[in-house]
């Protein structure tokens, strides 16, 4: 060591000389860039030498050029500038030397770049003409303590390579426009609901797009610069590209939106949407079911809509489990780690220009967590991840699941959720006007926000409560009482304990405030009591729900006629773009105008359905028919192979379902109450249905049981079992790991839908309007929304909506009227053709369904009926309220 740092004090590390001898050598900067850091390499001895650039954002790091680690993350690994040690250098624009990295608070491991086996790192600013154009860094495996002359030298070495560096960056944009196109779109969640973006990823690598589930970060990740030039050139992707860039940025820039004519008063102020989930993506794992994606749905209509709105929630590490049936159909569950390098996420930068992390003290101790961001088209998501050092072990794994672990665990979720969130908010200079509650595990936030108030303002619990009560927006969404969280008093001041003495409450003020009745000591505290004490607007999510919903909490407005209760309601509708197949969205673009997704909440836009062609559609229709089913035998084999079943199984799978037949799907959480075994009532019945040769009938299912949920498995496990019964495994599929994608596949392409929970148990439901958009129709039982759905012509009704006091005789009653519907109305209807082999009736229907329900149960209307009717009054937004006082 000491003979190398007196070799090089006699002259610099690189001399200009050398540099203009490299630059003759490769004639292109990238080539020069090359060659000077593997010579830097040489003359330091060290085992890695990479220089980063800074893009054109000046935002974020790309290595351009490596000795040491690999190749192929040329033009690929990226960082944002404050991440990592080699962020810090650019961060503060001085050197950073460090001997042992791990040890760093600033470390980041990169796992693709394969820099693990290397201990020290010295990384100086590549400044040209006073300007950052990048860093200059160097490693080895030993420790090493680096001097202050090896610091010198590389700093001069980084002087003389800069404008390489610049002119890298200037002339020859080193990373192509194209991929720095590509990577735009990739970071920005839009391209998953715009059909031409998200379709440059997949003609890209099409097994590949597959293989990482559709995420275009991983996909990017693994193309090196030169292969992704030649793919894009091979299938003259460039023009595509481009023009799927210049989309976004109109999207993204636009000024004359909804929102800025109807929601101008959020601007300053955003909405805060809380919620334990969010559904965006499948290649985003943090959701489980339906509460996530109309979270997912909601955040994306605020996009299109530009309602000023910014999503808060949890980042999951190990999402919610990967499932997997074993030979005898019984569920297992499988807990994966998420890379976050791979996802479209960047650390949240405060207004002190550092990483966001927030902190809650508990009696038990302080719990901290950092915050990530990820934008979702024009708006943003703030995802909070208790994996921080510093925190206890417990605590580091507290935000590893969705819905696991006992109620300790989700009380601190649930706190992390509602405080840290508010905390958060405050730490980036956001200052919500509007609370939106999706569901009560964020209610802990209102009593954040009265704090914050009782201190801006100096005043007291009691006159900060109605001032902010009037600002929150609370959706309830279960009508099942084991949905609503309930806490012990021991838990709840475990937790709360130190907020409530900042409140300046006694501890049973605190409970009483969760209790239906505050003086009941032996209550339980319950989240969704407090949700609803504190907010001025709740509502639930259908108008039955509504109905339930208010005779659920009659206790709760005691002396009130249930009537009276005020708790609304507003109809749950689903993301249009997101949930659409491209077929369905050409053929509307055909019929019913080019501005016809902008103007989907009118009904009238609907009306151009009639003018369609019945063979177009029909057409359309089989088309996402026969996807379906190609995805459905795909899935079965690669079960089946994971199994290790026979060759003759996998033959057989290959063949399993037909274009043919009436196709009936059935995709949701596998709660006993959604009664997926419902159609097994009459089991002899059903098996000469689907086996009747001139009228076939086939069933695909998927979903998944709670990890707890016994009964629930033991449902599911009799849906699986007729995948091996003879007189079934034909006509019954079950597709494992349900999932977005899953759920996409189904509803673009099933004949039938259905829906048959135990009314009045379903609060909505929104899987049944996606299959509406695509042309589906749906069989249900009147409740959630088909309840105020359904015309008699729209689609098919199991029973006339009437229950019973006996379960028994109520899911009797409900068994045989689906299998009387099923064999006198939809297959009569379904195999009843003319001439040309059209079953008119059935187009007719299909017809009616899209015309009658899609512009009333699609997410842009339910976020307009959220802005104008609780978002802007809660702000104070409104021109006019007159009351009336008797």
């Amino acid at each position: 060591m000491e003979q190398a740092v007196r070799s090089t004090e006699e002259q610099s590390v690189l001399s200009l000389e050398e540099i203009a001898n490299l630059a003759a050598e490769g004639g292109q900067s990238a080539e020069t860039l090359m060659n000077v850091v593997a010579l830097i390499a040489k003359r330091f001895r060290t085992d890695v030498c990479s220089a980063y650039l800074l893009e054109p954002d000046r935002a974020n790091l790309v290595l351009a050029a490596t000795v040491g680690l690999r190749r192929e993350c040329v033009g690929s690994l990226r960082m944002a500038v404050h991440e990592g040690l080699t962020g810090l250098v650019a961060e503060q624009v001085q050197a950073v030397s460090v001997s042992q990295v791990k040890n760093h608070p600033r470390f980041k491991y990169f796992r693709d770049s394969g820099e693990d086996a290397y201990q020290s790192f010295l990384g100086v600013p590549l400044i040209d003409r006073g300007i950052l154009q990048g860093v200059l860094v160097v490693q080895t495996i030993e420790a090493r303590v680096f001097s202050s002359d090896e610091i010198r030298m590389l700093t001069e070495a980084a002087s003389q390579v800069a404008p390489i560096v610049s002119e890298a960056r200037t002339l020859d944009r080193f990373i192509a426009p194209l991929q720095e196109r590509l990577w735009a779109l990739a970071r920005n969640l839009w391209w998953s609901w715009d059909h031409n973006s998200a379709s440059l990823f997949l003609d890209l690598d099409p097994a590949r797009w597959n293989e990482v589930n559709h995420n275009p970060i991983a996909l990017l990740n693994g193309i090196p610069l030169a292969r992704l030039e030649t793919r894009a050139t091979e299938l003259m992707l460039h023009s595509r590209v481009n023009y799927a860039y210049r989309r976004m940025l109109e999207y993204l820039e636009a000024d004359r939106t909804w929102g800025t004519r109807h929601a101008g008063v959020l601007r300053p102020h955003p909405v805060a949407y809380f919620s334990a989930e969010f559904g965006l993506h499948e290649s985003l794992p943090v959701y489980s079911g339906g509460l996530g994606v109309l979270a997912g749905d909601h955040i994306k209509s605020a996009s299109d809509l530009d309602i000023p709105l910014v999503g808060i929630g949890l980042f999951y590490g190990q999402g919610y489990f990967r499932q997997h049936l074993d030979r005898n159909g019984w569920q297992r569950e499988e807990y994966l780690e998420t890379d976050v390098n791979q996802l479209p996420m960047e650390a949240a930068i405060g207004k002190d220009g550092r990483p966001v992390v927030v902190e809650i003290e508990t009696r038990s101790g302080r719990i901290q967590a950092k915050v990530w961001r990820v934008k979702v088209g024009r708006r943003d998501l703030l995802l909070l991840d208790s994996d921080v050092e510093g925190n206890a072990p417990e605590d580091r794994e507290l935000t590893s699941r969705l819905y696991g672990g006992d109620l300790r665990i989700r009380i601190r979720q649930e706190l992390l959720l509602g405080v840290g969130g508010l905390r958060a908010l405050k730490a980036l200079g956001v200052v919500p006007g509007v609370f939106h509650l999706n569901e009560g595990h964020s209610a802990f936030a209102v009593l954040e926000a009265i704090r914050m108030r009782m201190e801006d303002e100096g005043i007291a619990f009691d006159a900060a409560v109605p001032r902010i009560s009037r600002e929150v927006v609370f959706t309830t969404h279960t009508p099942v009482p084991a949905g609503h969280d309930r806490f012990d008093a021991s838990l709840v001041e475990e937790h709360i304990g130190p907020l409530r003495e900042a409140l300046g409450l006694s501890p049973e003020s605190l409970l009483g405030l969760g209790r239906e009745n505050p003086a009941n000591s032996d209550e339980l505290f319950c989240m969704t009591v407090l949700a609803l004490r504190l907010s001025r607007r709740a509502n639930a999510v259908s108008a039955l729900h509504g109905e339930v919903s208010r005779a659920m909490w009659t206790g709760l407005y005691k002396g009130k006629p249930e009537d009276e209760i005020p708790i609304g309601h507003i109809t749950n509708g689903v993301h249009v773009p997101s949930w659409l197949a491209p077929q369905m969205f050409r053929l509307y673009d055909r019929h019913l105008g080019t501005d016809w997704l902008q103007r989907g909440s009118e009904a009238k836009i609907w009306l151009g359905i009639e003018n369609v062609d019945d063979g177009e559609l029909w057409e359309t229709h089989l088309n996402l028919k026969s996807q379906l089913i190609d995805f459905v035998r795909r899935r079965a084999i690669a079960q089946s192979e994971r199994r290790g079943e026979s060759q003759e199984e996998l033959q057989r799978l290959e063949r399993v379902l037909s274009p043919d037949a009436l196709t009936i799907g059935f995709a949701r959480r596998f709660a006993t109450y959604k009664r997926a075994n419902l159609i097994l009532t009459d089991i002899e019945k059903l098996a000469a249905m689907v086996n009747d040769p001139n009228r076939p009938v086939q069933f695909v299912f998927a979903g998944k049981a709670h990890p707890l949920d016994e009964p629930g498995k033991r449902v599911l496990q009799q849906i699986a079992d007729l995948m091996r019964d003879p007189k079934f495994r034909d006509k019954f599929v079950f597709v494992e790991d349900y999932d977005i994608n899953v759920g996409r596949h189904f509803v673009q392409g099933v004949d039938v839908w259905l829906n048959n929970p135990r009314r009045p148990l379903e609060a909505s439901g929104t899987s049944g309007q996606k299959v509406v958009l695509n042309g589906g129709l749906n069989l249900s039982v009147l409740d959630g929304w088909w309840a105020e759905a359904y015309d008699g012509m729209n689609g098919f009704a199991i029973g006339t909506g009437k229950t019973h006091s006996n379960m028994s005789v109520h899911d009797t009653r409900d068994g045989e009227d689906l299998m009387r519907a099923l064999r006198d109305e939809v297959i009569p209807l379904y195999y009843q053709r003319d001439r040309d082999g059209l079953p008119r009736g059935w187009i007719k229907r299909m017809k009616r369904t899209i015309r009658t329900l899609g512009w009333r149960f699609n997410a842009d209307r339910m976020v307009m009926d959220y802005t104008l009717k609780c978002y802007v009054p809660a702000a104070g937004g409104t021109s006019s309220d007159l009351r009336t006082f008797s």
